[in-house]
């Protein structure tokens, strides 16, 4: 980590939201993650994949003004790459400090996105920074580190998609505050394609009702419906130009099944709509 204070604050500058995130509230969420943070609470973030819990998150950080620190956690995440390591730098022995040591520093936010993919014992890492002690040891240097009063974690997962090997332990769930999130309603959902894919009215909201029915399919072997996200690409690929029927194979109907009786019942739903 360097060490010239104008160089960490450099560092930490390019993890600041520049510009206001595009994002439309569902229901309280705003509130009641400012009242979190200000209470110095740790939050869950629950919902199924696309459905804008990034976007929220970097929104919030925005309204707070605070640095976001994005952690994208995967099996192979352990606690030396969230707190940090030594490294060789010449003849010199230097340490570096990982994503979560830098967001204790310096009052960020750090969030870690898909928890549940993160081995256990990387996991058991954040509990002291989840109750009112709010501290951080790090054990290769000896020291504990008392988080700064801005900081926050938040962490976030997809319920559909855990097993039972892949959970939240209850010590661990019972230490956040949960906000769920769901696809938005549809009016909603209309506007943020206008806005995001940059088309008219009536597209977006052919292209919401081909979500809707897509993920009625949900439970009829399609593991989880089309995400906003997608309903967007295919947006945004309709107002580059791309056929609609085109648009719809490659953004919703190729990404969310490899079943050809799915993609086949996906094709009917969007030529009945368009």
């Amino acid at each position: 980590m360097p060490t010239d204070q104008a160089t960490v604050e450099q560092a930490i500058e390019k993890h600041i939201i520049p510009m206001e995130p595009y994002y439309l509230p569902v229901g309280k969420e705003v509130g009641l993650f400012e009242a979190a943070y200000r209470g110095k609470l740790p939050v869950m973030l629950k919902g199924p994949t696309g459905c804008g819990k990034t976007r929220f998150i970097e929104y919030m950080a925005w309204r707070l003004n605070r640095p976001l620190i994005t952690v994208a956690c995967h099996e192979d995440l352990s606690a030396t790459d969230l707190v940090g390591r030594f490294l060789l730098e010449g003849d010199e022995t230097v340490w570096h400090d990982g994503p979560l040591t830098t967001a204790v520093k310096h009052g960020a936010i750090c969030y870690l996105d898909e928890v549940v993919e993160a081995r256990k014992d990387t996991i058991v890492l954040i509990h002291p920074l989840t109750d009112d002690r709010r501290i951080l040891p790090v054990e290769k240097r000896g020291t504990i580190l008392r988080a700064a009063d801005e900081f926050m974690l938040v962490v976030s997962y997809n319920p559909g998609y855990q097993s039972v090997l892949k959970d939240l332990k209850q010590s661990t769930r019972q230490r956040f505050i949960g906000l769920e999130f769901d696809y938005p309603p549809a009016p909603l959902e209309v506007d943020i394609l206008t806005h995001e894919g940059n088309v008219d009215e009536q597209t977006a909201r052919d292209l919401v009702l081909i979500g809707e029915k897509v993920r009625n399919l949900k439970g009829h072997g399609l593991e989880e419906g089309v995400s906003t996200r997608l309903l967007v690409y295919a947006a945004q690929l309709v107002s580059s130009g791309i056929h609609p029927h085109l648009a719809c194979e490659v953004a919703i109907s190729s990404p969310i099944t490899d079943d050809a009786e799915l993609q086949r019942s996906i094709r009917e739903i969007v030529t009945t709509v368009i």
